[in-house]
């Protein structure tokens, strides 16, 4: 089992926009918080939409803690701190929703709704066609780590796709937040993989988008549709009660 600690040797740089419920946005690999670009303006008008770049990524530094996605989790909490948010929606993209489902089983307090979309558990989890051209680039990355500084990132950065994140079941089973699993109908993650995390969280819901492992930016009206109805049900519950 992960136990972690929190390291605040960093500080996140993100992109703020909105008031209400916090709603942070996690991007994927190798990517930064640029990745949310139509899923700012359009969840800002009824939240706090906070999308930060990862340890590593964009204009976050790359610390001295570990570069694993649990330690990323532990990040999050550290940064959620610095902000004074106890609890927030998170929505992660890839490795983005590796990190939410890390987060959300360490901290089930912290979450309010949780979407996840793209992410996988294991390597198992991707398609063959995807895997191996990234097991490629790491080895060559590899091969070249100790010569250039680039390669030295870029074996960080895919190590992250190769080791990790082997997230189990009983992690899943500890995830208490209404869950929304969201992926692309010819996503790179093998859909009974998608399937089976679903499966393995507690009030989980599973959606199917028309397009591949992008469709916050290549089908965003369908995507941004599916995530604001999945919120959008929370807030209408939380009225009726008042």
């Amino acid at each position: 089992m992960w136990k972690g600690k929190q390291i605040m040797d960093i500080r996140h740089f993100c992109m703020e926009k909105g008031t209400g419920e916090a709603l942070i946005l996690l991007h994927g690999n190798g990517e930064d918080s640029g990745h949310f670009k139509y899923q700012m303006e359009e969840f800002s008008s009824d939240y706090r939409v906070i999308a930060l770049d990862t340890r590593g990524h964009g204009r976050t530094p790359r610390g001295d803690a570990p570069f694993t996605i649990r330690q990323f989790a532990e990040d999050l909490a550290a940064f959620m701190d610095r902000l004074d948010i106890n609890s927030a929606h998170i929505l992660g993209f890839s490795d983005g929703a590796n990190i939410a489902m890390c987060f959300a089983a360490k901290y089930p307090h912290r979450v309010k709704k949780l979407i996840l979309n793209g992410g996988n558990l294991n390597t198992k989890g991707v398609k063959a066609s995807t895997q191996i051209p990234i097991e490629l680039g790491y080895r060559i990355a590899k091969l070249f780590s100790s010569k250039s500084a680039q390669a030295k990132k870029n074996t960080e950065i895919l190590s992250l796709m190769i080791n990790q994140p082997n997230i189990s079941v009983q992690e899943l089973r500890q995830i208490t937040a209404e869950t929304l699993v969201i992926a692309g109908t010819k996503d790179m993650i093998k859909e009974k993989h998608t399937r089976f995390i679903a499966n393995h969280i507690k009030n989980s819901r599973l959606c199917f988008i028309d397009g591949d492992h992008f469709i916050t930016s290549k089908n965003p009206a369908a995507f941004n549709h599916a995530v604001s109805k999945f919120l959008k049900i929370n807030i209408d519950s939380a009225k009726s009660q008042l």
